[in-house]
């Protein structure tokens, strides 16, 4: 006779037709009370008892974001799998669809900035710089469906000069990430045709007096930054060639006092020149230009903000995670206006509930750096959960590090911290970086940065346009 093993346990989900609302083990954190509280102050609430009730529903479309890759009715079979003892309905793809619609985008927002929020400790790893908490704010362009209703609101590419257009239908979104845990702080989106300064400028309310935000170049106009500054946070922002700051008075570390906006917000001014050596051996080097309100140089030390300007690319990171990790890279399946704030919703709060849940797990280790966690380990494992139906419901006592954390903790990445330049390819013809190509290593390599901070007395050479 052939040796069997049985392994009987025990699943606890919602009572009824509520039961397939779950997202596995993230439903501790977006539990059913938080849910049941958004859809009623939304007024969400559906008004009689169906096979999809509302909290099913958003329960639903957050499974959607964690399964990216699959159908409608490939991730209700998902939510379902572990529930067959149930009977559970298996509704039709297009029921499906106009319970997405009834519920409507507003829960999901409001879900979302719930959620959002600064999620390090003074001691947690790579998130302070001198006392001060630092965050990015930066912007990434994700694909439409091709539809005529999409096209209409959302453009598309075109080249320089012609009037021809080419690709999907292009949204903006702008993020506010919190260096370390890569947590999001707010967010903002909409048409290509707002510039990035203006979705930023959605996001100042999230600011607060002892942070510091690293900026790009494309932020460094002065009416941005002085609203910035009156938020009582601080800020680092790369400035381009195009301006020549007025020197009012040289400082020891080789930075200079200054303004921008005629007098009307004081910075200090940190020029220097960058070398930066590749593990292959090839070499670039370059100029930089840094405006910051941190104008006490010797709090603030000029060698050291350059060397923490490179912590911007940490919201390059986040944004890796979520459109090349969750999304792997394809289309937003929103066919309709009315889905895509919904999808980008429900996309983010998935993605702060593993960045939660991961912060969790390294709680009880306050020198573990959140740079060794790996978002796919972390994503993997929560889908797991989901198919299984496990830790939906907490039973007994409750614990901070639970599947996903132990995932995550036994598949840490190296703790040896260094630089790392990520691969840049222009994998699309019609890219608008098509002058950059082949300026950038074509494979992931670590690399080292010295820099020498002086005073361009002759300006800035202007860097190639994109």
């Amino acid at each position: 006779m052939q040796e069997q093993s049985v392994i009987a346990r025990e699943i606890t989900v919602a009572a009824g037709v509520f039961a397939p609302g779950h997202l596995g083990e993230l439903t501790q954190v977006v539990d059913f009370t938080l849910v049941d509280a958004v859809l009623e102050e939304t007024g969400a609430v559906q008004k009689r008892i169906r096979l999809l009730p509302s909290r099913v529903v958003v329960y639903f479309v957050l499974a959607l974001a964690l399964f990216e890759q699959c159908s409608y009715r490939a991730v209700w079979g998902k939510l379902v799998a572990s529930l067959d003892a149930l009977c559970p309905a298996w509704p039709s793809a297009s029921a499906l669809c106009r319970a997405r619609r009834r519920v409507g985008s507003a829960p999901f927002k409001t879900l979302f900035e719930t959620l959002a929020g600064p999620l390090a400790w003074p001691d947690t790893v790579g998130a302070f710089w001198r006392g001060l908490r630092t965050v990015a704010i930066d912007g990434t362009g994700m694909h439409l469906a091709d539809s005529d209703s999409i096209a209409a609101q959302h453009t598309k590419r075109k080249r320089k000069g012609e009037d021809v257009e080419f690709g999907y239908p292009l949204l903006r979104l702008l993020l506010l990430i919190e260096c370390g845990t890569r947590a999001v702080l707010g967010a903002a989106f909409g048409p290509e045709t707002v510039g990035e300064t203006g979705y930023a400028q959605r996001l100042l309310d999230r600011l607060a007096s002892g942070m510091l935000v690293l900026l790009d170049t494309g932020f460094d106009g002065w009416p941005f930054l002085l609203q910035l500054r009156s938020t009582g946070a601080e800020f680092l922002c790369r400035s381009g060639a195009r301006r020549h700051p007025l020197i009012i008075k040289r400082l020891p570390d080789g930075s200079y006092l200054s303004t921008f906006g005629l007098g009307k917000l004081p910075v200090r001014i940190i020029e220097a020149w960058i070398m930066v050596t590749y593990a292959d051996g090839t070499a670039r080097r370059e100029q930089w230009r840094l405006a910051t309100s941190l104008t006490d140089h010797n709090r603030y030390p000029a060698r050291e903000l350059v060397a923490l300007y490179h912590d911007r690319w940490q919201a390059e990171t986040a944004y890796f995670s979520i459109k090349a990790t969750m999304l792997q890279g394809r289309v937003l399946r929103s066919r309709c206006l009315q889905d895509i704030d919904q999808e980008i919703y429900a996309l983010l709060t998935v993605y702060q509930a593993l960045v939660r849940i991961s912060g969790d797990a390294i709680a009880g280790h306050p020198r573990l750096d959140p740079d060794r966690i790996s978002f796919t380990v972390a994503l993997d494992a929560a889908r797991d959960q989901v198919t299984t139906a496990s830790g939906i419901l907490i039973s007994g006592i409750a614990v901070l590090t639970g599947a996903i954390g132990r995932a995550i903790l036994d598949n840490l990445h190296p703790g040896r911290h260094r630089q790392r330049v990520k691969a840049r390819t222009r994998k699309n013809p019609t890219s608008k970086y098509s002058k950059n190509s082949l300026q950038h290593p074509a494979t992931v390599q670590h690399y080292t940065l010295e820099a020498q901070v002086m005073v361009m007395e002759e300006g800035l050479t202007a860097r190639s346009r994109r």
